[in-house]
Formats: C-alpha cells, sequence, structure tokens
C-alpha cells in the first residue's frame, strides 16, 4: 500500500471508529441502564467513553496535517482565513440548529455551546496558528512549522492549568473559572441542562469556552502526529508508539496533582486522551495493511468517509427517539429498549443493542454516499 493512501485509510479508519463510539455513547435504550464503559466520568476520573470525543479532535487535526497544504490554501493567505472562517461559522450554525432541535424547543433557553461548536473553535484556533507558523522554502513550497506548534500546544497546556488553578482556584462542578465565565458570558439558561449541582441548578457546561484551551491541544496533537508521518513514513510508527506512551505516561504522572477530568479537559486529560490518540492511530495504521481486516472494517470506512454527517444523523435520530409519538405517548427509544429488553432479557445488554441499532441505520444511510465517492467536507 502506498505511503499516501495507507495514511489516509488510517486516518479514516480512525475518524470511524471515534463516530461510531460518539454515536453507542449518546444512543442507549436507556441512559440509566447502560454499562459503565459507555457513560462519561460523573467528574474526575475517566471511562472508556471519554476517550472517544477527544479522539475525533485528534482525527481532526490529523486530517488537516495530512492534507496540508491543501486543507489551507496557504498560497493565498487570505483565501485561506476565509476557508477558516467560513468552515467555524458553519460548523457553529449546525451545532446551535442542533441544539434548537432538543426540548423544550424554546429559543430562550437554547444551548450555545456544543459538539459541533467546540470542533469549529478548536479547529478555528489550531487551522489559525498553523497559517501563522507556516514555512516556505525555495521551491516556494509551504510547511507546518512542528517545533512552533509544538510550542503553541505547550503554551495552551499551560494556559489552561495556570488559569484553572489561578483565580479562583477551584475543581468543582460550580466554581472552577470554565464555569464561572460560561455562567457570565451565556447565562445558566444557555447552558447544557444536566449540568447542575447537588440543588439542581444549571452551573457548567461540559463543551464550554475555556475549557476549549485544553481541548485544541488534542487538536495539535494529531497534526504532529501526520506531520511527522509525512516526513518519516517508513519509520513513523515506532515514533508514534513512543510519543503516544510518553503521554499516557506523562498524564498519569501529573494526575495526584492535576485529576483527569474530561469535563474541564485538563492539561492531563489533554495528554491521556492525546496519547491514546496517537495510538489508535497507529492501530489503524496496522489494520490498514490486513486486506482481510480492512473487508472487516468496511462499515468503519463508511462511517468515517462521512463522519460529521454521521454524527449529525445520530442527533436528530437522538431527538426523534425522545419525543412521545407513539400510541399512549410512549417514544420510541422507550419501545425500542421495550423489545430489545424481551429479546436479550439483560437491560443493560438491551440497552446497547439500542445504540448498535442507531449506528447500524446511521451507516446504512450513508451506504449509498459512500459507493458515490460523496463525503461531505465541511
Amino acid at each position: 500500500m502506498a505511503a499516501t493512501s495507507g495514511r489516509i485509510v488510517a486516518l479514516d479508519l480512525l475518524r470511524g471508529l471515534a463516530v461510531a463510539g460518539m454515536i453507542l455513547v449518546v444512543s442507549p435504550g436507556s441512559w440509566t441502564e447502560s454499562y459503565g464503559w459507555t457513560q462519561h466520568a460523573a467528574w474526575h476520573g475517566w471511562t472508556i467513553a471519554d476517550l472517544v470525543f477527544p479522539t475525533f479532535l485528534f482525527a481532526v487535526g490529523a486530517a488537516l496535517g495530512f492534507s496540508f497544504p491543501r486543507a489551507l490554501s496557504v498560497a493565498n493567505r487570505r483565501v485561506a482565513w476565509r476557508r477558516i472562517a467560513r468552515r467555524t461559522v458553519l460548523l457553529i450554525a449546525i451545532g446551535l440548529a442542533l441544539n434548537a432541535t432538543e426540548p423544550p424547543f424554546d429559543l430562550a433557553a437554547i444551548r450555545v455551546p456544543g459538539i459541533l461548536q467546540r470542533i469549529a473553535l478548536c479547529y478555528a484556533l489550531v487551522a489559525s496558528l498553523i497559517l501563522a507558523t507556516v514555512r516556505g522554502d525555495a521551491a516556494g513550497l509551504y510547511h507546518i512549522d512542528a517545533r512552533a506548534l509544538l510550542i503553541a500546544g505547550l503554551v495552551l497546556l499551560v494556559g489552561w492549568t495556570a488559569l484553572l488553578l489561578g483565580w479562583p482556584g477551584r475543581l468543582d462542578i460550580a466554581g472552577n473559572i470554565g464555569a464561572v465565565v460560561d455562567r457570565a458570558i451565556f447565562g445558566p439558561a444557555h447552558l447544557w441542562r444536566y449540568g447542575t449541582d447537588l440543588g439542581g441548578r444549571v452551573v457548567y457546561d461540559p463543551e464550554g469556552l475555556l475549557s476549549t484551551l485544553g481541548a485544541a491541544v488534542n487538536v495539535v496533537a494529531g497534526v504532529l502526529a501526520a506531520t511527522a508521518w509525512r516526513r518519516a513514513p517508513t519509520r513513523v510508527l515506532p515514533m508514534l508508539v513512543l510519543g503516544g506512551a510518553g503521554m499516557i505516561a506523562l498524564a498519569l504522572l501529573i494526575e495526584p496533582a492535576l485529576p483527569i477530568n474530561k469535563r474541564l479537559w485538563t492539561a492531563s486529560f489533554a495528554l491521556l486522551t492525546s496519547g491514546t490518540g496517537t495510538l489508535a492511530l497507529v492501530g489503524c495504521a496496522l489494520v490498514a495493511r490486513s486486506a482481510a481486516a480492512m473487508r472487516a472494517m468496511a462499515p468503519v470506512m463508511i462511517l468515517g468517509g462521512n463522519a460529521i454527517v454521521a454524527f449529525l444523523l445520530s442527533q436528530l435520530l437522538g431527538v426523534f427517539s425522545a419525543l412521545p409519538v407513539l400510541p399512549g405517548g410512549e417514544t420510541p427509544q422507550g419501545w425500542g429498549f421495550g423489545v430489545a429488553r424481551r429479546v436479550v432479557g439483560d437491560p443493560y445488554a438491551a440497552s446497547l443493542l439500542c445504540a448498535v441499532a442507531v449506528l447500524a441505520v446511521v451507516t446504512a444511510v450513508l451506504v449509498p454516499l459512500h459507493r458515490r465517492g460523496l463525503h461531505l467536507r465541511l
């Protein structure tokens, strides 16, 4: 397999696995009867579910790195800045429209942050950093300045940590600087309705504004991994294994002082998930070398080719499934869970089966697009 083909296949596999994980996490038959690994950690700590979204952000960065300079049109800076702005605004607009479909369907209480909004801001920040530090050579070719980007990633890590541990210096749900800023800027009515304290008051959003600084580190890590692959394709995998393992080790080393926390996206969490994302990319590269394995991973490739569309479809299905549109006011989610429970017996297995069914439906919808080679690139 050619180096270019191999890295593109590995990237689509990584994106597909990430979005499949996201769908499984957000589409259970029952929120109260689902396996622990499909649920996010309540606050400090982490589960398998907590690794999914960071892996997708890592893949966003890897896509930037693999497709550079075409992805940013760096030969014309003005065009590049417009392209960054267009993608950012489009993702935010789609994210807000998606939030508007959720109950109580009231624009006065629409959630402003969200998954797509975080992707947009992380993309905008890292793409801008790339464009600001890009190097040109004597032949007129442009190159990512990996050293400058590494320094920028470290500044993001240290800067976010300094903010988090500075004023007011709290890491609890309501008192951390991210929650304070989100309430001040957006207001509690426009935050995640489940981000409540013990008194039931909405106090934080897991995709808040300031914690995006930490999340952007995962995108930077993806860019650096892709850049290393492009520069040394024949010996990159051992390098990535060492880098990924090193980030995980560093995360565990600093965890006692700075807990691993997805909702705060602490530096330890960013390092942990950048490390696991790097190792996942290596795993996908190895899978891409096997024809038999690739045949088995065909559904994953379908998801990876239209990852954003797959996520949007799953979210819309989730909104519909929660509506009381069936006789007696029953929801499709409740009906499906009941059917699955009668089939498999165990409620936890039934809940997972419902999520798998949603994943299968989304994949089936994307098959015609995949066969025609149609891939949405925002």
